[in-house]
């Protein structure tokens, strides 16, 4: 069973265009191809990035966030209450009016107090400063090395400067060294992702993220499988563009660096704005569904591959909405409102209670693409009436 299900899944006419089998694409003298066991390094290669991850945010992203002046968030703590935490652990952690009716009777407290208490016990769940910005800076030195690696791949290559070279003599192209480690670099840090999304930073685009981290992770073994590696090489060189912009504007917003984070803002959204809405679609998509055509017939890894593309540009869409929202604001009102990916502290009105989490959103970003602002406390608004 298990060798029939092999046998459908590695089946010819699903990655390849018709009358090409898997031994046309057979090492040659002085020619490598690409094949789907080369891919197994990137398991080794995630759980790596982990390692390193966790050293670089100890050693390195700490000390480097009690410099630049990010104070953690302090929160009250919540007075120890068995019914209500029973609640919030198994039932919900927003109670509806008649859910909080009936805990005033069961926790003979008032509901002022219930509902305090709820939102006391939400913000003590939510991620501090210090981790927000520890991610981002993760993310930011990952991001523009990354860039910078993909530029140095592909920036003398002629399928840089015209897309149809994408597609000349395929699928019989070489394979080359450099190719082979921005691959397994890029696939095995959005591995990374995936794997540690569970203790990363929960943002309300969580699912959108998650469709991101999964949509690459497909389309990038998926090109790999197909050789359509020179059209891969250039859809991560463009995700990659624009998000070290994101991530560093994260880290000053974090910071309170408030002049810094705008300007990075601003340089994002330009970046982003050209990157996913006119050259990703117009350019990269342009030249895998339409000049693709010109060299072989469509077959069904034509669709699959162009079908991920489409996936990641409504992401694009979606998160370029709430970046020209916020880019509104801040040019028409003077300021950038709140991330509305982020999740926010909660303040009782009556006793002040902080809330100054105003965080910038995360991309892709094939990225692992994403969205986002910087935030503005009171002090940023007041500052920038």
């Amino acid at each position: 069973m298990a060798q029939l299900l092999l046998d459908v899944f590695w089946y010819q006419r699903l990655w390849l265009p018709p009358n090409l089998t898997w031994a046309d694409l057979e090492d040659s003298p002085g020619t490598v191809q690409p094949r789907p066991s080369d891919l197994w390094l990137t398991l080794p290669v995630a759980l790596l990035f982990i390692g390193v991850r966790l050293l670089f945010e100890r050693w390195v992203a700490t000390p480097l966030a009690r410099r630049m002046g990010v104070v953690e968030t302090v929160r009250r703590e919540v007075p120890p209450n068995a019914v209500l935490e029973k609640v919030y652990r198994s039932r919900t952690k927003r109670p509806t009016q008649t859910e909080l009716e009936r805990l005033v009777k069961q926790s003979d407290w008032t509901q002022r107090q219930v509902e305090r208490w709820f939102r006391r016990r939400r913000n003590q769940d939510r991620a501090g400063i210090m981790k927000k910005f520890c991610e981002a800076s993760w993310r930011f030195v990952f991001y523009i090395v990354a860039f910078c690696m993909g530029m140095a791949v592909i920036v003398d290559k002629p399928w840089f400067w015209e897309q149809r070279e994408c597609w000349v003599g395929y699928p019989k192209q070489a394979l080359l060294p450099s190719q082979y480690w921005y691959y397994t670099i890029e696939l095995g840090f959005y591995l990374s992702l995936l794997f540690s999304v569970a203790f990363d930073v929960r943002r309300k685009d969580f699912k959108e993220q998650i469709i991101h981290h999964v949509a690459t992770i497909v389309l990038i073994s998926f090109s790999y499988f197909a050789n359509y590696i020179r059209a891969g090489t250039l859809v991560m060189a463009v995700h990659d563009s624009s998000d070290y912009f994101l991530e560093s504007a994260k880290m000053f917003n974090y910071a309170r660096w408030q002049r810094t984070c705008d300007s990075l803002f601003v340089v994002f959204t330009v970046v982003f704005l050209v990157t996913r809405l006119v050259i990703f679609p117009f350019w990269i998509i342009h030249c895998t569904a339409v000049t693709s055509l010109e060299f072989y017939p469509a077959f069904f890894g034509y669709y699959f591959f162009n079908a991920m593309l489409m996936v990641l540009q409504l992401l694009h869409i979606f998160w370029a909405y709430l970046i020209v929202r916020m880019l509104y604001r801040f040019i028409f009102v003077g300021q950038l409102d709140k991330d509305e990916r982020s999740d926010v502290d909660e303040s009782d009105a009556s006793e002040e209670e902080s809330s100054t989490d105003c965080a910038v959103g995360s991309n892709g970003a094939l990225r692992n693409g994403h969205a986002g602002v910087c935030g503005g406390d009171k002090r940023a608004t007041a500052k920038a009436q």
